[in-house]
C-alpha cells in the first residue's frame, strides 16, 4: 500500500464519525515483511524526513509541533528514538510532559505546553502533553482538585471547555506558523500485558517498570473512552490525529515517519537563496580565497 494511502488509513478526517473501535490495534496494511526490510523501510523515511528538516531549518519560517499519546508500553520513546535518528539535534527539542509541578497547577493547564511550543524552524516533540488534561485528571476525578480551580468553573461541561480551548490553541500555532501533528499509538491490552511482562523478565528493562502501571492498566476500559472523546473532539484538518496501530513497533514508526515527512512537505520549507549584493559579496570572496594559494602551512 502506498504510503499516501497507508497515511490518509489512519488520520482521522472525519472526527464526528470516529470509532475506537474500528482501528485495529495490529493492523499492517497488508505489509509482511522481515526486520532487514521495514529498517530500511524506516530509513527511507528517516533519510527523507532528515532532509526536509534540514530546509526547514534553513529557511526559519515555520515549526512542526509533533504530539505523542499513548497508554503505557506503547512505544513512545521508542518511536520518538528511532524516528528522529537522523534528524539534527540542534534542529529538534523533546519535551516529555511529567505529572504538573507547584509553579504549572498555579497556572491555567496551557501555560506550561505554550512555553514549550518549538522555535521557527525546529521539531519540536511533546511525549505527553497538554492532552494529559483530558486523560489522566478525567480518569483521575482527584487531580483535577489539586488544580485549584474557581469552583464555579468545576462543571459538567470542563472537558468541552477544556477541547475548546486545545482547539483555539493549535489554531492559534497553525496562523503563526507551527503545523500540528498528532499521534495516538493504539497499543491491545494483551499487547501491553506481553511487554509488561518482558520488561520484568529482563533486567535491563525493569527500570522501565512501575506498580503505577498496573494501577492503570485496571483503568483501561475509562481511559479507551476518554481517548475515543478526545480525538473525537480535537481532531481537525490543520491538527489532525493520526491512530497508529502500535503492536507491530516496526510499523508504528513507519507510519510516524511517514506523517512527519508529509507534514514537512506540505510545508515545502527552501533553502534560502543567496542573491544581489550578498552573491557578489560572496564571489568576491572565492576570489580572495583563492588568490591566496595553497597553503604551505600545517
Amino acid at each position: 500500500m502506498q504510503l499516501e494511502k497507508m497515511l490518509k488509513r489512519f488520520r482521522v478526517d472525519k472526527p464526528d464519525k470516529f470509532r475506537l473501535a474500528d482501528y485495529d490495534c495490529a493492523d499492517t496494511c497488508g505489509l509482511s515483511i522481515d526486520k532487514a526490510d521495514a529498517k530500511s523501510m524506516l530509513t527511507d523515511g528517516v533519510q527523507r524526513l532528515a532532509e526536509m528538516q534540514e530546509r526547514l531549518y534553513a529557511e526559519n519560517r515555520s515549526a512542526v509541533l509533533a504530539v505523542f499519546q499513548a497508554m503505557d508500553a506503547a512505544g513512545k520513546d521508542g518511536a520518538i528514538a528511532h524516528v528522529m535518528s537522523g534528524v539534527n539535534p540542534q534542529g529538534c527539542q523533546v519535551h516529555a510532559f511529567k505529572e504538573p509541578s507547584a509553579e504549572e497547577l498555579d497556572h491555567d493547564f496551557l501555560w506550561r505546553v505554550a512555553k514549550s511550543v518549538p522555535e521557527r524552524g525546529r521539531i519540536g516533540i511533546f511525549n505527553r502533553s497538554h492532552y494529559e488534561e483530558v486523560l489522566v485528571v478525567r480518569v483521575h476525578s482527584e487531580l483535577l482538585a489539586k488544580e485549584q480551580l474557581p469552583s464555579a468553573l468545576v462543571t459538567k461541561d470542563i472537558w468541552e471547555d477544556r477541547f475548546k480551548s486545545i482547539r483555539h490553541f493549535e489554531r492559534h500555532l497553525v496562523r503563526n506558523g507551527t503545523r500540528v501533528v498528532k499521534f495516538f499509538l493504539h497499543v491491545s491490552k494483551e499487547e501491553q500485558r506481553k511487554r509488561f511482562l518482558a520488561r520484568l523478565d529482563e533486567p535491563a528493562k525493569r527500570w522501565k517498570f512501575s506498580m503505577g502501571d498496573i494501577a492503570e492498566r485496571k483503568l483501561w476500559d475509562k481511559y479507551m473512552a476518554a481517548y475515543e472523546d478526545m480525538i473525537r473532539a480535537t481532531s481537525r484538518p490543520h491538527a489532525p490525529w493520526y491512530v497508529v496501530p502500535a503492536d507491530h513497533k516496526w510499523f508504528a514508526r513507519i507510519v510516524i515517519a511517514a506523517a512527519m515527512g508529509k507534514a514537512l512537505e506540505e510545508i515545502d520549507p527552501q533553502i534560502p537563496k543567496v542573491e544581489g549584493e550578498a552573491l557578489k559579496e560572496l564571489t568576491n570572496v572565492r576570489k580572495a580565497l583563492e588568490a591566496e594559494g595553497p597553503s604551505s602551512g600545517k
